[in-house]
């Protein structure tokens, strides 16, 4: 036979035997396929359950683990309720409340290890750590709503004060974009431990503001929020001393950032008016007595002054009263119920024999938490550039 015959058999033989073995194969890939469509597999895992009477269920999946805890800075006595339990799957959960409507941040400790809820892609920062967040609904001015809704931008900026690239906040209110208004400014700090990002999220800012726009209760402005801590040690918000506790007063490294280069960069950035009259200051806790201490020294330059559970206003501190009558619109004090109510009525009663108007307000059944700072945002903002 010649060659060329022979090698032709030899191939197709070889054809011959590849479609033996796929035609055989083919059932194989099949039912291999059925087999694992049909394997059993550990539910998917839902990481926040909120249910209707306000209970919420927080799961992870950490089936090595051998021991996890819910922890939350917003959640108090936790109890046995903190220590995580595991089921077959490897999905460890605890269920606690029922919570009030506003946001929680929370994490998960996985064997000593601190971590943020992997599934949760909202976030809140801290001053050295992010937390994982959560939105409880059910309240109007806090809820995201069918509203028209301004924007929160993050910004970078050198502090030539400070020598450094420093963050802050910034919320525009809606329409911002498409007008040609120049609008009232109002800068808000948050509390030790935070930063610039703490009051749009875990404190709703942005959305509390869109909301109370939306029904007319507050005016349209621009809302700074800076970093109050000038490093990742924590320090009463930039009040820092020397080499030697002997060199003399502390030095106060945010008052020299926010007078010297957060308020230049803003109000020549952003569309605003800088006159005292559309200017107004408040923080929470140290970033109360950061705004009483940077306002009453610059009475000149602020019309509004809120103290979120952070000092109080002394009359003996105002040196001259018919100015500060003349030039502050609104003083607002506040605390929750479960915070120094004595000291801030007795503020309140002292300003009041020297002629001097305030406003108070105690958050009720509530300690020093995001719960009284979101409800003084919510009572001050009204307050604000009124004509």
């Amino acid at each position: 036979m010649p060659v060329a015959s022979v090698k032709s058999i030899a191939s197709d033989r070889s054809d011959s035997v590849r479609l033996l073995l796929g035609l055989l194969l083919v059932p194989l890939i099949s039912l291999h396929a059925l087999a694992q469509a049909t394997r059993p597999s550990a539910p998917a895992v839902l990481s926040t359950e909120i249910r209707a009477d306000g209970q919420v269920t927080f799961r992870i999946p950490a089936p090595q683990a051998s021991a996890v805890r819910f922890t939350s800075a917003d959640v108090f006595n936790l109890g046995p309720k903190a220590q995580m339990t595991r089921d077959e799957h490897g999905v460890w959960e605890t269920t606690i409340g029922p919570l009030e409507p506003g946001a929680y941040r929370y994490n998960f400790n996985v064997d000593g290890v601190q971590v943020a809820d992997p599934q949760n892609s909202s976030l809140s920062e801290s001053n050295n750590h992010v937390s994982s967040l959560l939105v409880v609904p059910g309240s109007k001015d806090m809820d995201t709503r069918d509203v028209p809704h301004g924007a929160v931008a993050q910004i970078t900026y050198f502090s030539k004060s400070l020598g450094k690239f420093r963050r802050m906040h910034v919320y525009t209110p809606p329409g911002y974009e498409a007008s040609s208004d120049k609008y009232p400014i109002f800068y808000l700090l948050h509390g030790a431990y935070d930063n610039d990002n703490a009051w749009p999220t875990i404190g709703r800012a942005g959305m509390i503001l869109d909301n109370m726009i939306a029904e007319g209760q507050v005016k349209p402005m621009v809302v700074v929020m800076p970093a109050g801590h000038t490093s990742s040690v924590i320090s009463l918000g930039g009040l820092r001393r020397g080499a030697s506790p002997n060199q003399g007063p502390p030095t106060d490294e945010f008052s020299r950032d926010f007078l010297n280069d957060v308020m230049p960069y803003a109000e020549s950035h952003y569309r605003v008016l800088t006159d005292r009259a559309h200017r107004a200051m408040a923080g929470l806790s140290m970033g109360g007595m950061q705004t009483h201490r940077i306002t009453m020294a610059n009475l000149d330059k602020f019309a509004y002054i809120g103290l979120f559970s952070g000092s109080t206003i002394s009359p003996t501190e105002i040196t001259d009263v018919p100015a500060f009558k003349s030039g502050v619109k609104a003083l607002f004090m506040s605390c929750g119920s479960k915070e120094n109510t004595k000291a801030l009525q007795a503020s309140h009663d002292a300003l009041e024999q020297a002629g001097i108007k305030s406003t108070i307000y105690i958050s009720p059944d509530a300690q020093h938490e995001w719960r009284v700072w979101r409800n003084s945002l919510i009572q001050f903002a009204p307050m604000l550039f009124k004509d």
